[in-house]
């Protein structure tokens, strides 16, 4: 019953006690009889992945060739990796004798553990062998010895030598067999070995057919899927309902093995992601002079709106401009005028300022090559920052968090706002294109938050100077002939071992969508409303209007019975949409191209241009329902706008063409009058007079909105401008 019990509790993930106690029952042997070897030359971020897992499930590891020059060869292109066997070798002569040792060996770059020395232990005892070897479907080095195989009835056929396990001193006697070559190929070693009857019968070896412990990804990516439990997360394969305690992503499914890194083996829940986030964190302390130096890197490869708020956020980023060297390359006419003005606001800022422009005619990779290299050469680069102009990163701490994060590249998760387009992939295809994770749209939407090793990173990283100039020196990270530049960026990470990372712990800012951006147009950003809203609302909406819905005093006023006022357009929209409307310069003088509009609708004409004169009826219309319409059921309760509007246009009242309006109704349920230009500075006189009540507003605020009732009780006139230009917006809605 005590290990029934332990069985249960060891495929629910929950090893407890009892397990222990019915191991050691039945093997009589304990989890300090295991001996875990592992070989690698050098500490890259596979093996320290590696070790991780090894810590969580409290394994002790003995390291073999750290230090040493790798002769086995190219192992992910061809044979090879017969030096492994030769230090496994030198190293056994040491436990020959240890008849209860169990020795575990596995590769360490492309391994992880997914279960502790008990469960492993306890599996191993199943077998009834001595010696038990991974197993995969295909049959490699040498195709033609598949035949040799014992048949199989069910599982994998063919031996894997990525990872085994067994005693001591048969493992001792079998690697004592080596006598090749550093570069020979260990997998054809140890098959030769087992398919030789005599031999396998002698140290009584089999292969784990079925991925009791060992699971080879190479041709099994179908069978695995994660398993998600109330507090831990574990790798399945489904095709034999087992749980593997070793995962290796051998040939090309190291990917794979990284998507499954990102969970196993650590506790994982909705609030904290992957629980190896925390690992190894950097804190900036200390004065502005100690902080790491940074070369941010600024590509303006395609005509881009919002382009001088991107600018902008360059220069309130909460890190030291003392340590930034920046790099511009702006590959676009059209956004020399806003370069320029940014470098004439804040040249001072900066210590440190390159700006290549369109007229050098320098290519994308071959921006972006300087740049890197512009970090690679200079030993005091602690990081390179690439960012796009599509970026927003809304948070002025982006930099400071990717930075703490201490990993080799690593990027802020963004997207486009409403969308799933994002700058990173969970997956790639066979083929080294785009591949939906199983993951991809939960961490896109924030509903799995970590810092997740992903194939694909685009538009924005942190890269460390240092592995610019270790791991990644003499690489080509951008220029191949009929390649993208991200696509070559990513692929040559990834072959060289680094690992990328994104992060959705915090909220970073979004991309903007560059695909509808007509930049004939006098100010193109106005019509991002549909592409952009968020980016629309940043720049265009009044920075008052969300208190109107928290009740805040002084944003919502009631100067006349139901008239109301409350903050709608920011400075920049009004003067906008001014300037857009003079340099059209149809006004109407009263007399309207479109009879449509001046029959039944505008009761009083007057000298305007209509919105849609301009091609802007569809992003006001958008704006009357984004924005408008909450107010109004706020305002008006039991009402409920359907924010239609025929008559939509800016009005212009000059002393000498048409300083007033006489008294009438309005064409609608209720309208919006917003002021587009500021009373004293701009114009003198002015205002509306609710006749009805005797009711006049004469001192309307730049930005803000009147909003009344149309037909039947707000009667109104138009008071007479006597100096200057005065400009509104007025919409009648629901006619």
């Amino acid at each position: 019953n005590s290990l029934s019990v332990s069985v249960s509790l060891c495929l629910s993930l929950s090893l407890s006690l009892s397990f222990s106690l019915s191991l050691s029952l039945s093997l009589s042997v304990s989890v300090d009889d295991l001996l875990v070897i592992t070989a690698a030359t050098e500490e890259t971020e596979g093996f320290n992945r590696f070790m991780r897992t090894a810590r969580e499930f409290n394994y002790t590891v003995k390291v073999l060739g750290l230090g040493e020059e790798w002769r086995g060869g190219d192992v992910a292109k061809t044979v090879g990796g017969g030096q492994k066997v030769r230090w496994l070798k030198k190293e056994m002569q040491k436990y020959k004798d240890k008849e209860k040792t169990i020795v575990l060996f596995v590769d360490s770059y492309d391994v992880i553990l997914a279960g502790g020395p008990e469960e492993l232990l306890w599996k191993f005892s199943r077998f009834k062998h001595r010696v038990v070897f991974s197993a995969e479907g295909f049959c490699w080095p040498d195709q033609k010895l598949a035949p040799k195989y014992p048949p199989v009835h069910s599982g994998k056929r063919y031996l894997n030598s990525g990872g085994f396990i067994g005693y001591a001193p048969d493992i001792y006697e079998i690697v004592q067999q080596w006598k090749h070559r550093d570069n020979d190929d260990d997998q054809l070693f140890y098959t030769l070995i087992y398919l030789d009857r005599e031999q396998r019968t002698k140290f009584n070896m089999t292969l784990d057919h079925k991925s009791r412990i060992f699971q080879n990804l190479n041709g099994a990516v179908e069978e695995v899927v994660l398993k998600f439990e109330k507090s831990r997360v574990r790798a399945r394969n489904v095709a034999y309902d087992t749980l593997p305690v070793v995962i290796h992503g051998n040939g090309p499914t190291k990917l794979q093995l990284n998507y499954l890194g990102n969970y196993v083996p650590t506790a994982w829940t909705y609030e904290n992601g992957c629980g190896i986030c925390d690992d190894d964190l950097l804190l900036l302390e200390g004065d502005d002079d100690e902080m790491p130096l940074v070369h941010i890197a600024v590509f303006i490869e395609q005509t881009t709106p919002f382009m001088e708020e991107f600018l902008e956020r360059l220069a309130t980023m909460n890190y030291p401009q003392s340590r930034i060297r920046l790099f511009i390359h702006n590959n676009v006419v059209y956004h020399e005028q806003h370069v320029e003005r940014f470098w004439n606001r804040h040249r001072s800022l900066f210590s440190d300022i390159r700006i290549v422009g369109p007229e050098e005619n320098l290519q994308h990779d071959q921006a972006r090559t300087m740049a890197v290299e512009a970090c690679r050469s200079d030993p005091s680069c602690d990081y390179y920052f690439s960012i796009d102009s599509d970026v927003a990163l809304s948070n002025a701490d982006t930099l400071r968090i990717l930075i703490e994060e201490n990993k080799s590249v690593i990027a802020p998760m963004l997207s486009r706002h409403g969308k799933l387009w994002s700058n990173f992939w969970g997956a790639l295809s066979p083929e080294g294109f785009y591949s939906r994770s199983e993951d991809y749209i939960d961490i896109v939407q924030a509903k799995r938050l970590g810092v997740w090793n992903v194939p694909y990173i685009t538009q924005v990283y942190l890269i460390r100077g240092d592995v610019l100039r270790s791991r990644l020196a003499g690489v080509s990270l951008f220029q191949q002939e009929g390649a993208d530049p991200d696509m070559i960026f990513c692929r040559a990470i990834r072959d060289q071992g680094v690992f990328m990372f994104v992060s959705n712990r915090d909220e970073f800012g979004r991309l903007v969508s560059t695909s509808n951006y007509n930049t004939s147009r006098l100010h193109p950003d106005m019509w991002q409303i549909f592409d952009n809203p968020m980016d629309w609302r940043e720049k265009y909406v009044h920075e008052n209007y969300s208190k109107i819905f928290e009740d805040a005093e002084d944003v919502v006023e009631q100067p006349c019975p139901d008239v109301y006022w409350f903050p709608a357009f920011s400075d920049r929209m009004c003067d906008e949409l001014v300037e857009t409307m003079e340099d059209f310069g149809e006004w109407s003088g009263g007399k309207h191209k479109d009879e449509r509009l001046a029959g039944g609708y505008e009761n009083v004409p007057t000298v305007d241009i209509h919105m849609n004169q301009i091609q802007f009826e569809k992003e006001w219309l958008k704006f009357l329902k984004d924005y408008i319409v909450p107010v109004t059921e706020k305002l008006y309760p039991g009402y409920y706008p359907k924010a239609n509007a025929v008559m939509n246009f800016v009005v212009r009242y000059r002393p000498d063409e048409q300083p007033s309006l006489r008294p009438h109704h309005d064409s609608s349920t209720f309208t919006i009058n917003i002021a587009l230009n500021s009373k004293g500075k701009d114009y003198q006189g002015g205002g509306c007079r609710f006749v009805r009540y005797n009711c006049t507003v004469e001192s309307p605020r730049k930005g803000w909105s009147f909003m009344h009732p149309g037909r039947l009780t707000h009667f109104h006139e138009g008071l007479p401008t006597t100096q200057g230009t005065r400009y509104i917006m007025v919409s009648f809605v629901d006619p």
